[in-house]
């Protein structure tokens, strides 16, 4: 099983019914074979006698599109057909005598053969029993240059909300007609994408990334090899904006913004879809992009690893449009588009432990040295160490933190001078440079225990008083195969007045004895079966007895 179906011909079934059961929405009988949704609240005696009723639809396989734009302000109702396979006649002709009252109906529709044919026919034969049906057709797809029959796509949604805009200020059917063909004449849309779509019950096609694809899965106009998702972005937009120009729009100017779409094609994670805004944005300019809708999936074709750009000049009369509002469940809304706002963050520290020409004392400096020496040298094993059970970065990170310190030992600025300042600069530096869940609890240890130097207490006791920190902000006991198994006791030994070498031993038992826990209670460690913990130090356990080590060694 790769993908979440169950009978492949009740998938686009399933989609309308849940889609009606969640929304305010009517759904025509099942029995009936026909794949219709209408709003909740529309009543043709009533509603259609004041506004005009849009229609569209086509082929499934689009999701949201088309039913996720049913609502107050966008469509009354739509019609599906097959996965990618218009909708007959019957269906067709069936929902626009449900909805369409005395204003008339509007039927929007994507510049797909099948989707003229069949609409087309079904608004003839409304005509003919006396129903008032206009046709717009929607062929935004700039892919192929001077194509006669351009494709229509996601551009199809900002025709959905015009005219559901228009219909509910009560403009004509004849206004709305003439003011979305307007719309389609002056917007494009461009897709990619580097995997096509995958048909419920049949393997996925293996195809390069290509551009100019269509959503319903053909084949794009050109292969192309994107390394990075600005190439991808950079293919997109410049055929696009030769094709659509800000100038033809009436009321515009050379001035005039763009209104811009990102459409997920279907599979694109939301920090793909982030990456290509920011791409978007910043190759078009940010002062030249009035408002972005999406990113989101609009008009999808089904798991279609890709997006696609539609561009449209921001006039006044179609932006009253796009942020009016509606009910429609899927319409992700516009969001106005402006040079964020910057601000400078406050990184005062509220203490002078580090500071330039900081008082120093070389024997204090040389064991620092020696503990930096000592964990630059254990990288590659505390890293190895840790890979047997966490994600191998433990050296890394305690290398990180050594740096750093050595970085300020370099330029003067700990005070090595005296105890309180200097653990309370390492705190600050293992804060701002160490990272990880190891960089902040140490970074607790040496913050609190600088703060019981400063208050008197003697250095065992200001570590175990971090120490304490440490477990009330982290959580681990010792036991729980953590740093603290080496360093408790290393702790413990201090306070009873042994040795810093008496300190060291207890450390490296401590660690040694990690090995023997096979239930890890806080860390990494704790997502890791108890297979793979058997015979294993603890590798912040092993780093804290190797600093202990070095701090003993005369």
């Amino acid at each position: 099983m790769e993908r979440f179906y169950n009978a492949p011909e009740r998938v686009v079934d399933d989609i309308l019914h849940v889609a009606a059961a969640t929304a305010d929405l009517r759904i025509a009988e099942p029995e009936s074979g026909l794949r219709i949704l209408v709003r909740g609240d529309w009543d043709r005696q009533r509603e259609g006698s004041r506004q005009v009723a849009v229609l569209s639809g086509g082929g499934a396989g689009h999701e949201p599109a088309h039913a996720g734009f049913i609502g107050d302000g966008m469509l009354t109702g739509v019609i599906s057909g097959n996965l990618f396979a218009s909708p007959s006649v019957e269906p067709i002709l069936a929902a626009i005598r449900e909805v369409c009252g005395d204003a008339g109906c509007l039927l929007v529709v994507k510049n797909y053969t099948g989707d003229r044919l069949n609409f087309g026919l079904a608004a003839e034969r409304a005509r003919g029993e006396g129903l008032n049906v206009e046709m717009v057709i929607v062929a935004d797809d700039v892919a192929i240059a001077e194509a006669p029959q351009p494709r229509g796509i996601a551009g199809t949604l900002l025709v959905h909300k015009l005219a559901g805009y228009l219909a509910s200020q009560g403009a004509s059917l004849a206004e709305i007609q003439q003011r979305t063909r307007a719309l389609c004449e002056r917007m494009g849309s461009l897709g990619m994408a580097l995997k096509p779509a995958a048909q419920p019950g049949q393997p996925a096609s293996t195809r390069s990334p290509e551009l100019g694809l269509g959503i319903h899965n053909e084949p794009g106009t050109r292969a192309v090899d994107p390394q990075s998702a600005d190439d991808a972005m950079r293919l997109v937009l410049e055929p696009l904006l030769q094709a659509v120009a800000p100038v033809s729009a009436p009321g515009s100017s050379s001035d005039t913004a763009w209104v811009t779409m990102l459409n997920n094609l279907g599979s694109c994670s939301s920090q793909e879809m982030g990456v290509l805004t920011e791409c978007l944005l910043r190759q078009l300019g940010e002062e030249r992009v009035s408002h972005l809708i999406g990113p989101a999936p609009l008009m999808t074709s089904l798991d279609m690893h890709g997006f696609s750009v539609t561009l449209v000049p921001g006039t006044p009369e179609l932006l009253a449009a796009l942020t009016a509002p509606t009910n429609a469940p899927a319409w992700p809304g516009v969001h106005g588009v402006r040079q964020a706002p910057t601000f400078t963050p406050d990184t005062a520290q509220g203490h002078d432990a580090l500071a330039d020409d900081a008082p120093q004392n070389s024997e204090t400096s040389a064991v620092l040295w020696r503990v930096i020496e000592t964990l630059r040298e254990s990288r590659e094993e505390l890293d190895a160490l840790d890979a047997k059970t966490g994600d191998g970065d433990a050296g890394a990170s305690m290398q990180s933190g050594a740096d750093s310190i050595a970085k300020a030992l370099d330029a003067q600025c700990l005070d090595t001078g005296s105890l309180s300042p200097l653990f309370t600069g390492i705190g600050q530096l293992l804060a701002r440079d160490m990272g990880g869940s190891s960089g902040v609890l140490l970074s607790i240890l040496f913050t609190a225990a600088g703060g019981a130097l400063g208050r008197g207490d003697n250095p065992g006791d200001a570590l175990a008083a971090g120490v304490r920190k440490m477990q009330q902000y982290g959580g681990a006991r010792p036991g729980d195969r953590t740093m603290l198994d080496a360093l408790v006791p290393a702790i413990e030994s201090l306070q009873h007045g042994n040795t810093l070498a008496e300190a060291a031993q207890a450390a490296r038992t401590g660690a040694l004895a990690t090995a023997s826990l096979t239930t890890a209670k806080a860390g990494r460690s704790a997502y890791v079966p108890e297979s793979a913990l058997e015979g294993i130090v603890d590798p912040g356990a092993e780093a804290v007895a190797r600093v202990f080590e070095a701090l003993a060694r005369p």
